[in-house]
């Protein structure tokens, strides 16, 4: 059993740069898949980011792609997202999640992820 919480989110200025954290706490945290979603007000939560726990591959939504990173380290046990040229569409409740050994290729699916934060709020204001 994998517990996740989220830390690190606040108002940032639009441009401005935010680092997020996950900490999971359970045994083999390390063999975890860790991706993050994001949720703003009245839409659909959506893939964000997400790192592969094997190869350590990382995979991006397109609307983050070249602002946004993923990673982890602190023994496996914290993952981060480094948000840079923040938008104020990037406002929105960040969560992170964890599946136990995925290598699949649906990593931008809710489904394939059985553990959850309750999330941090990011807001950029313009």
């Amino acid at each position: 059993q994998v517990q996740l919480a989220e830390s690190g989110g606040g108002l940032v200025q639009a441009g401005e740069s935010l680092r997020i954290s996950c900490v999971g706490s359970g045994p083999n945290f390390s063999k975890y898949t860790v991706a993050w979603f994001r949720q703003a007000p009245g839409k659909d939560r959506e893939f964000v980011a997400a790192i592969n726990w094997f190869e350590r591959n990382t995979y991006y939504a397109d609307s983050v792609k070249g602002r946004f990173t993923v990673s982890r380290e602190n023994g496996e046990k914290t993952a981060y997202l480094q948000m840079s040229e923040l938008r104020s569409d990037d406002t929105a409740v960040y969560y992170c999640a964890a599946a136990a050994y995925y290598s699949g290729t649906n990593y931008f699916k809710e489904g394939e992820y059985a553990y959850w934060g309750q999330g941090t709020q990011v807001t950029v204001s313009s």
